[in-house]
């Protein structure tokens, strides 16, 4: 039972597959990121700019009051709204990232599974009990590995949750106020 050439390429390719897939991934998320940021610099400048010349028409202090109590709401909804981007861009980030490491894990097992039943066929007398061994390790990491995956999820959720109850709450003593 020997590794033939092909089988070597094979793996070199999907190797090589998995790390652009990541890149990919990064550079998307990334991407998001760099815009989202922009956008949130450009509207920052855009809004002090205008800020700025409304304080500087101001007649009295009670004027003056008045404009810091109007943009209190604007900036925390703003300030909300850019949170909620990043957290939707790394979320996404995460997933695809997520998608293609399940997907190598998959193509790993099924490797050594594979190897294992090569191996096991032409192992001599004897060894039964050692694959029986390496075989049920798998299986143990495998279910670690699942077991691990479901918790990330939960605590994904879990996040997502707490993410939207604290915008939520962020926004409520505001619109009591208004």
């Amino acid at each position: 039972m020997y590794v033939t050439p092909e089988q070597i390429i094979a793996s070199n390719k999907a190797g090589a597959e998995a790390l652009l897939g990541l890149a990919k991934a990064q550079f998307a998320a990334f991407e998001r990121l760099s815009a989202l940021n922009m956008n949130a610099a450009k509207s920052a400048f855009e809004e002090s700019a205008g800020y700025t010349r409304a304080l500087l028409g101001a007649k009295d202090i009670q004027e003056v009051a008045n404009l810091n109590a109007s943009a209190a709401q604007p900036a925390l909804e703003k300030m909300l709204s850019y949170s909620r981007g990043v957290y939707e861009a790394s979320t996404q980030a995460q997933g695809e990232m997520t998608k293609v490491l399940e997907v190598q894990t998959a193509e790993l097992t099924r490797n050594m599974a594979s190897f294992l039943d090569k191996f096991a066929k032409s192992a001599p007398a004897g060894s039964d009990v050692a694959v029986a061994a390496v075989k049920s390790a798998m299986a143990a990491a495998n279910t670690a590995y699942d077991s691990f995956t479901k918790v990330a999820r939960q605590a994904t959720e879990m996040a997502e949750a707490n993410f939207s109850a604290a915008a939520a709450a962020a926004k409520q003593p505001q619109k009591k106020a208004a």
